[in-house]
């Protein structure tokens, strides 16, 4: 074990899977020369050389396309859009190509593609490059969504993701790059569709996802104090869902709070919610409360910024509601 950050973390997993699988190779705007928006690909170039390790022009579609036709061709593309706000502009490719291919030619085709992308408020970015989508993937039929919150499970799930024959769409917070925590050094994995319990307790299920779950971790502490325990579930996958685990302490608590940093109208929560309606109706003692951002675009200015990200008060108060 080592003491890495997520962002190093990622990019382990990168020289780990590029050292086994010379089909593998890397592909963005700046991944090379530069390292990266976020410094994640940093050193890769110099290590694999420019057949693997590709600087694009600024070109989404181009980006995105070129890594199906690649994946179905027998490479294995590790593809990054610098924010996933930029998505927009290659969707087709995404869901309509990416998603759909395995389907259309009766399970035969394999399109073995992750697609990295930062996303997330927190720096300033405005509304264009602070969003977070992963609802929009989650609704894709074909994608796989995963979405981590700490440097082990970026390094474990990023390699899985490689792995995988299907395309993967991997979410990383902006505000996530820095922490830092003990990663197994080499080859691990971390199975797709398995929550981890990030803390145990027994008065109230909180599900958060990527930077919330620092946040819920932090409201927790402070409910501690006054003798309210929660339960810290993270789902690392959005698609597939491991609705299992949560039903599972549902069951434990009689109470969920869910708390994501997308809007609150139809994201992940919503579904994450309707799960738990479906099939743990009976277990719950309190209407299910979501934490969540407001219906706007992200602002730019500082202070409206702080006040549209959820916040460790507001899941203190749902929590608190909840066990009234």
């Amino acid at each position: 074990m080592s003491n890495r950050t997520f962002a190093q973390a990622i990019k382990d997993a990168h020289v780990v899977e590029m050292e086994r699988d010379p089909n593998i190779y890397v592909a963005g705007e700046d991944v090379g020369v530069f390292g990266g928006c976020f410094g994640v690909t940093a050193g890769l170039l110099e290590q694999f050389g420019e057949k693997r390790v590709k600087d694009t022009p600024i070109t989404e579609s181009a980006i995105v396309g070129t890594a199906v036709g690649a994946a179905t061709a027998g490479l294995r593309p590790v593809i990054e859009l610098m924010f996933v706000d930029f998505i927009g502009v290659a969707l087709d490719q995404l869901y309509n190509q990416a998603g759909k291919m395995k389907y259309m030619f009766g399970g035969k085709a394999k399109i073995p593609m992750v697609m990295r992308a930062s996303c997330g408020a927190g720096i300033g970015a405005a509304a264009q490059h602070s969003q977070c989508l992963e609802a929009l993937f989650m609704h894709l039929p074909g994608l796989k969504v995963v979405m981590p919150s700490t440097p082990y499970d970026a390094k474990g799930l990023l390699i899985e993701a490689i792995r995988d024959d299907n395309p993967v769409v991997f979410l990383e917070h902006k505000m996530l790059y820095a922490i830092e925590g003990e990663v197994p050094e080499g080859d691990y994995t971390i199975s797709f569709g398995q929550a981890d319990i990030k803390r145990e307790g027994k008065d109230v299920t909180v599900v958060a996802t990527a930077n919330m779950v620092h946040t819920a971790l932090g409201a927790a502490e402070k409910l501690a104090a006054d003798g309210i325990s929660i339960e810290v579930v993270d789902p690392r996958t959005l698609y597939p869902l491991d609705g299992e685990t949560i039903i599972a302490s549902v069951k434990k608590t009689h109470r969920l709070v869910i708390l994501h940093e997308e809007v609150k109208f139809a994201g992940s929560g919503a579904e994450i919610a309707a799960q738990v309606a479906e099939e743990g109706f009976d277990y719950l003692d309190a209407p299910i409360l979501r934490v969540a951002a407001p219906f706007c675009p992200v602002p730019f200015s500082p202070p409206l910024e702080k006040a549209y990200i959820p916040s460790e008060q507001q899941l203190i108060d749902a929590v608190k509601k909840v066990m009234a």
